[in-house]
């Protein structure tokens, strides 16, 4: 079912993508457009909520690690409570909702209580900053795997294991760590502890997005390359093959790419910014 075809009192958890509006989907587009109140996630640009009506009402429900956030009780509370006055619900989130996104337990929070839901994905950061750099996060001669992994502990508190995905990484995969930045320090020492010190890395803060900064080092380097460069949260850490050779590819890709936004700009500056009633934290503006 589309969710234009949803009924009143219903929510879409929705991709908002790595932050580029122009790599939303036309389905996320859709369903922003017909949204009568917009839950928005911190790392939600305002490029994308400029594709919301003028009516609709956007309330910032932000979270992000280490920072201030809104409990994740009280994002699922205000959903329902606005679907089952009737109205057209969008939960946006960066990137994909099924992807360290909590939208698996939101959709059973949701149906729980009679409400329908559609899922709409979206491009998952950890993608998106692979292939800013110019590179796949699979190719046939380094890497015929991926592994999307947190770099935070499990629920309850235990951290991962990362000897053990260094070796799965050593049988030819590729690790993508998010939420990795806080823990950088035993993330590559658990590594090490199965890769080479070699091992090819990198850090994307803010793929996709004009303000994307990034570094490429090694494993041994990660820690020290992180803080010289200053690479803070948002940012995606890759780990594996696929980066050898990656510095000159990189600095095309990012050319091309800021071509691309001086000729982008001005139309999205052009567009209409549609002037909206917005809350923070869910309080109603």
């Amino acid at each position: 079912m589309t969710f234009t075809g949803l009924p009143a009192g219903s929510v879409a958890l929705v991709g908002a993508g790595p932050g580029d509006p122009e790599l939303l989907t036309i389905k996320a587009v859709r369903a922003i457009r017909r949204a009568s109140v917009i839950l928005a996630d911190d790392l939600v640009s305002d490029g994308v909520l400029r594709f919301a009506r003028r009516s609709a009402r956007i309330v910032h429900v932000g979270k992000r690690g280490g920072c201030a956030s809104t409990p994740q009780a009280f994002i699922e509370k205000l959903m329902l409570a606005e679907a089952l006055k009737g109205e057209h619900v969008v939960r946006l989130k960066g990137g994909d909702p099924f992807v360290f996104g909590r939208g698996g337990e939101e959709a059973e929070h949701l149906r729980a209580h009679g409400v329908a839901v559609e899922v709409v994905n979206g491009i998952t950061a950890g993608l998106a900053a692979a292939t800013s750099l110019g590179v796949g996060l699979t190719h046939r001669e380094h890497a015929h795997g991926v592994i999307f992994v947190t770099g935070h502990a499990r629920a309850d508190g235990t951290p991962m294991h990362w000897p053990t995905l260094g070796a799965a990484a050593a049988q030819g995969l590729t690790l993508v760590i998010y939420m990795g930045v806080a823990g950088i320090k035993g993330i590559r020492s658990g590594l090490l502890a199965s890769l080479p010190a070699s091992t090819p890395a990198a850090l994307v803060q803010n793929a996709s997005l004009p303000t994307q900064r990034h570094a490429v080092c090694t494993l041994e380097t990660l820690v020290t390359t992180q803080r010289v460069e200053g690479i803070g949260s948002p940012a995606i850490i890759v780990v594996g093959d696929v980066l050898r050779g990656v510095s000159s590819v990189a600095e095309q890709a990012l050319r091309h790419r800021a071509a691309w936004l001086d000729r982008t700009d001005g139309q999205r500056d052009a567009a209409p910014h549609n002037a909206r009633r917005v809350a923070r934290s869910g309080q109603r503006a």
